[in-house]
């Protein structure tokens, strides 16, 4: 890097804060910050506990935005106002250590960039995930269990909490569906980008010759709804099984049907849930993994999106991204055009770059 393209940087990273403070509007929340700072010293205010609490994390939300971009933006306005200096004392050293500190500049930008990104009113929920394989039997079922793993890591990485509602194991390896809540910051909003059908290519550990298969698996994510939300669904609508729970549980799952399975009838929606030895418990699972999915449908009408994964085929020309293992190794994402060829990182669930490329490329500031 020399000193035309560091000042290239300088340039298009401000432009970015200020576009970002467009945005943000800092002063309005600086604003609504003293407006909940004074209905706290209203002794009345905490007569209502559950009106306090949305307040309250209201406030966490605007502190934890505000102290971002403040961050943010003062890297920037340091790191022009020390650039000025160095070049006006000749300080070749100071410069240099800039010039090398760039990229970490860059990121802090980015950094800020996905938080914008992910300050829609959902996105800060839990996030409700179901895989299911596509057509493909044994192979389909593999890809579908490596996916969930894939996912498991992530999760791992990033510190968030995973609770299994439903896991129905392959007749011979993998999974026949899995459904899960993950639990954590911004959890929907990461990865509701994974939302979709992922395409697997590979030579088939299944294939005694050795031959190249390709399979599929759909992504369903949807945000987890709060109790506040009213989502009417109508019992009539409402096909209610119960089966014996699969996998591990224990003796007791096993001999009681205590997993539910719920099929919404207007709509075609299945969930189920087993992870529980109360079919009650089960049941009231099953009943908000409904709501959650129904409330995201509702979203997508809303947003007017022509497709959605519930009516997508899981097979050929749906894919959101393609795992390429032979003859070359790449993944692809279809929505950020971004390819990366660290293929057994992202299955071992080095997957947030990713993501972060596809929130980017779909809503830029």
């Amino acid at each position: 890097m020399d000193n035309y393209e560091y000042t290239e940087l300088l340039k298009t990273l401000n432009t970015k804060v200020e576009n970002i403070a467009q945005v943000v509007k800092p002063y309005s929340l600086k604003n609504r910050l003293d407006e909940i700072n004074s209905l706290e010293n209203d002794p009345d205010f905490w007569q209502d506990i559950s009106k306090a609490g949305v307040i309250a994390k209201e406030k966490s939300k605007i502190n934890s935005m505000l102290d971002k971009f403040n961050s943010a933006k003062q890297a920037v306005d340091d790191a022009k106002d020390l650039y000025e200096l160095a070049n006006s004392e000749n300080d070749t050293e100071t410069i240099q250590s800039l010039f090398d500190d760039a990229q970490n500049l860059q990121d802090h930008i980015i950094n800020l960039e996905i938080v914008m990104l992910l300050s829609g009113d959902d996105d800060s929920k839990n996030a409700i995930v179901s895989i299911h394989p596509g057509a493909g039997g044994t192979e389909s079922n593999d890809w579908a269990s490596m996916l969930y793993r894939m996912y498991l890591r992530f999760c791992e990485r990033e510190g968030f909490k995973v609770e299994t509602l439903d896991f129905q194991e392959g007749d011979e390896a993998g999974l026949k569906d899995v459904s899960f809540i993950v639990k954590g910051e911004n959890a929907y909003g990461y990865l509701k980008a994974e939302n979709g059908i992922h395409r697997l290519v590979r030579t088939s550990p299944f294939d005694s010759a050795g031959r190249r298969h390709t399979s599929f698996s759909s992504v369903m994510v949807s945000p987890e709804i709060d109790d506040d939300i009213e989502i009417n669904i109508d019992e009539k609508d409402l096909k209610i099984d119960t089966y014996r729970a699969s996998g591990a549980g224990g003796q007791h799952v096993n001999k009681t049907e205590s997993a539910i399975r719920i099929t919404h009838v207007p709509t075609g929606i299945v969930v189920q849930c087993q992870n529980d030895r109360s079919q009650h418990k089960n049941r009231a699972t099953a009943m908000k993994m409904l709501k959650s999915r129904l409330y995201e449908l509702e979203l997508i009408k809303q947003q007017e999106a022509s497709t959605s994964v519930e009516k997508s085929e899981i097979g050929w020309g749906h894919q959101i991204r393609s795992y390429v293992l032979f003859p070359y190794q790449q993944v692809k994402d279809n929505r950020s055009g971004q390819a990366y060829s660290q293929t057994d990182a992202i299955l071992d669930g080095d997957i947030k770059k990713m993501i972060e490329g596809v929130l980017i490329s779909q809503k830029s500031i």
